[in-house]
């Protein structure tokens, strides 16, 4: 499971890397479960931007930036203690069970993808017999938009937590990841989108999101040992 990465902290790279505005309060360097983070989504058009004839078509939605914790929060939780707990545990996705998962089904049906900015994210490395921390980075340096889905859920308080978790594929034959967690286990690596693909990934139809569910090159990855620090 990939439950650390390294958020985007140069304010001009989400305009330049994801044509989005940057956070209005900063984020935390390191994001972990349950933590504040933030995701890209689709901005929702006028109501009746599609339905007035009287209207030039739309535009294509913009992108908008959403503040969120790291860990979805499914609608159907009954409590906020019970989400607290569901949240730690629901970081990632596996991109293959998204259609059949209660944790999942709802915001991948209903087209809630996202995009999770961040410069790098963490793996442990067992090979030594030991969990050495590894950044994983892009090559070139830049941010990385990671496929994700967002949810919204709303307690019987009227308490509100919108929530996203990063989706992923299978990397068991990948030339770098599958290096990469305790071995015995199927190796995952975080789905990576191109830069091209992201305003197709957010308004795919769902039967089509799969499509984008590849892994990435491992050439256009780095990693490194790290001190992870907390």
């Amino acid at each position: 499971m990939s439950t650390h990465y390294e958020s985007v902290q140069v304010a001009t790279l989400y305009p330049d890397a994801f044509s989005v505005a940057a956070p209005a309060s900063p984020v935390g360097r390191g994001v972990w479960p349950r933590q504040p983070g933030v995701f890209i989504r689709q901005s929702v058009l006028p109501a009746d931007a599609a339905t007035d004839p009287d209207k030039p078509a739309p535009e294509p939605p913009a992108r908008e930036l959403v503040a969120g914790q790291f860990g979805l929060v499914p609608r159907w939780v009954k409590s906020a203690s019970d989400a607290k707990l569901r949240s730690t545990k629901l970081v990632n996705a596996r991109s293959e069970v998204v259609t059949t998962s209660n944790n999942f089904r709802d915001a991948w049906l209903a087209g809630q993808r996202c995009i999770v900015p961040m410069m790098a994210f963490l793996e442990d490395d067992w090979r030594s017999g030991k969990a050495v921390p590894t950044r994983i980075a892009r090559v070139d340096g830049k941010p990385m938009g990671v496929a994700g889905l967002w949810e919204s859920w709303t307690g019987a308080e009227g308490e509100v937590i919108i929530s996203y978790t990063l989706l992923t594929v299978n990397a068991n034959s990948h030339a770098l990841m599958h290096r990469y967690q305790q071995s015995g286990n199927e190796k995952r690596m975080l789905a990576i989108l191109n830069e091209g693909a992201f305003d197709a990934w957010l308004g795919a139809r769902p039967e089509k999101a799969r499509e984008f569910m590849r892994a990435c090159p491992a050439n256009w990855l780095t990693a490194n040992p790290v001190e992870q620090s907390r």
